[in-house]
C-alpha cells in the first residue's frame, strides 16, 4: 500500500479523577493521534507516553514533533507492505519507541480497514473475550480506597491492581488484605524503589500478591533480576522491557516471571507480538498494559489481548473508567462478566468522530509526500 498522507494530532482528554503513581499526578491525558491515508482507506493509531517525562523519557510533545518533523516524512509517499518495513525506515533513529509507534500503530488498522478484517485476525489473536482488571492509582484516603475496591470486586473483577509509592504501600496493602482476603491483587511500583527497600519488599512477599509490578529503577534488569532471587513474589517487568534486545537480557538475567506489554513502550505492535512469542517460548505469562489511551488505542489493546499468551487479565478498560467523553463512536463498554468483546468490523468497532479529536487537538499537522 502506499501512505498518501499521514495525519497527526497531539490531544488532551481532561480525566474524570487524577491518575497518581509514584512519579507524580496526571489530572489529563496527553497522546498523539496518527492517521495514516492510502487511498480511499484510512486507519488510525495512538501513542500515549503522557505529557511530562515521568513514565519515560519521552512525552507527548518529544513524539509529536518526532514523528511531524523526522518519521512520518520518511515513511509518507512509500509503498509499505509491512509493520517491520515502517520500522526499517525509522532504525537509525535512537530509541524513542513511543515515536515510533505512532505510524506502526496506524498501519495495522490501516491494514485491517484494506483487507476488510478485524485486527486480532492479523495479529494472529481468535475472536474470544478477554478479561479486564480493575486498577487504582493512590487514592485521597484509605476509605475511598476500599470503597472503590469493594465496588470492583462486587462487579467481578478477578484482579485489581494497585498504584503503589513511599507512604502508600506496606500499610495500604496490609489494610487492603484484612479487608479482601482471597482477591487477586497486584501492585505497580513505577520504578519508585530500590533495592535499599529489600526489607518492605520481604514484608510485602507475606501479602500474598500476584506480582510486583516495576519496582526498581526504570531501565534496570540486574537488580530486578537479584530482588526476585530474594523474594517469593514475582517481578513483572514494564518499564525496563522497551525492545526485543532488552527482553533478551531480561530472560538470561531471570529479572522477571511475568511480563506486562504497552504497544507504545516496546515500539509497536509489530515488536509487541514478537514480546509476546518470546515470553511465550520461555513460559511467562503476558498481560496487556495501558497507558489510559482514549477508545482509539484501547480497541486496538482489545484486539492485542486476543493472544494465547496474555493470560492474565488486561488494563482495559471501559470508556467511561477515565473519561466522561471518548474519541470515539461507539465507546468501549465492559461486558457483565468483565470483558471486552473482540471485532467483528474490519479492525475496531471504535472509530474516531473527527469533530471531537479536532477540539481535543492542542496542535495537529498533515504531512504529505514531497513535491
Amino acid at each position: 500500500m502506499k501512505i498518501d498522507r499521514i495525519d497527526v494530532y497531539y490531544v488532551a482528554l481532561p480525566l474524570i479523577y487524577p491518575w497518581r503513581t509514584a512519579y507524580g499526578e496526571d489530572p489529563d491525558v496527553h497522546s498523539v493521534l496518527v492517521r495514516l491515508v492510502s487511498g480511499e482507506y484510512e486507519g488510525w493509531g495512538e501513542s500515549t507516553p503522557l505529557k511530562a517525562p515521568f513514565y519515560s523519557p519521552e512525552t507527548a510533545m518529544s513524539v509529536y514533533y518526532n514523528i511531524t518533523e523526522f518519521m512520518a516524512p520518511l515513511v509518507v509517499g512509500r509503498e509499505i507492505e509491512r509493520a517491520e518495513d515502517i520500522l526499517d525506515a525509522l532504525v537509525w533513529f535512537k530509541d524513542n519507541p513511543f515515536a515510533k509507534a505512532g505510524c506502526e500503530i496506524a498501519w495495522w488498522s490501516l491494514k485491517a480497514q484494506m483487507e476488510g478484517r478485524p485486527l486480532h485476525e492479523l495479529f494472529g489473536g481468535k475472536h474470544r473475550e478477554v478479561e479486564a482488571g480493575a486498577d487504582f492509582g493512590v487514592q485521597d484516603s484509605y476509605d475511598m480506597l476500599l470503597a472503590k475496591l469493594q465496588g470492583a470486586v462486587d462487579r467481578g473483577f478477578k484482579r485489581i491492581k494497585l498504584k503503589a509509592r513511599r507512604g502508600w504501600d506496606l500499610e495500604m496493602l496490609r489494610i487492603v488484605r484484612r479487608a479482601f482476603p482471597k482477591q487477586t491483587f497486584h501492585i505497580d511500583c513505577n520504578s519508585g524503589y530500590t533495592l535499599d527497600d529489600l526489607p518492605l519488599f520481604r514484608e510485602i512477599d507475606k501479602i500474598g500478591l500476584a506480582m510486583i509490578e516495576q519496582p526498581l529503577f526504570h531501565t534496570d534488569l540486574l537488580e530486578h533480576a537479584e530482588l526476585q532471587r530474594q523474594i517469593e513474589t514475582p517481578i513483572c517487568l514494564d518499564e525496563s522491557v522497551k525492545s526485543v534486545k532488552a527482553f533478551e537480557w531480561a530472560l538470561k538475567l531471570k529479572s522477571c516471571r511475568v511480563l506486562n506489554i504497552k504497544m507504545g513502550r516496546v515500539g509497536g505492535l509489530s515488536v509487541a507480538l514478537k514480546l509476546h512469542q518470546m515470553a511465550k517460548d520461555a513460559g511467562i505469562p503476558c498481560w496487556v498494559g495501558s497507558m489510559l489511551e482514549s477508545g482509539i488505542g484501547a480497541g486496538i489493546l482489545v484486539e492485542l489481548a486476543t493472544l494465547d499468551n496474555f493470560t492474565y487479565p488486561g488494563d482495559l478498560f471501559p470508556s467511561s473508567f477515565f473519561y466522561r467523553q471518548d474519541l470515539t463512536i461507539p465507546e468501549l463498554v465492559l461486558n457483565a462478566n468483565c470483558t471486552f468483546t473482540p471485532s467483528r468490523v474490519a479492525g475496531t468497532p471504535y472509530q474516531p468522530v473527527l469533530e471531537r479529536v479536532q477540539k481535543a487537538a492542542l496542535f495537529s499537522r498533515s504531512i504529505e509526500p514531497a513535491r
